[in-house]
């Protein structure tokens, strides 16, 4: 089975959720204009000065993701 990469882009402040939302949409844009499907993106908000947008990408593109999207950090993904 091959290991999932979660790429995180943080957010922090008052208008964290708006942005994370926002960047989420763009991330979506990047993803239908490169005609990419993934198993999974979106946002969550950690705190009220908290947000995260995310892309889960197959840990052997990893490198390709980040070096195109310049996430802030990740982690592998496991489902929960």
């Amino acid at each position: 089975m091959n290991r999932k990469i979660k790429l995180i882009w943080d957010f922090r402040g008052e208008a964290a959720a708006k942005t994370a939302e926002h960047h989420d949409a763009h991330l979506n844009e990047y993803l239908d204009k490169e005609k990419i499907t993934l198993e999974k993106t979106g946002f969550e908000i950690i705190n009220e000065m908290h947000a995260i947008a995310f892309i889960v990408v197959e840990e052997k593109d990893m490198i390709t993701f980040r070096d195109v999207l310049k996430p802030h950090r990740g982690e592998i993904y496991t489902t929960n």
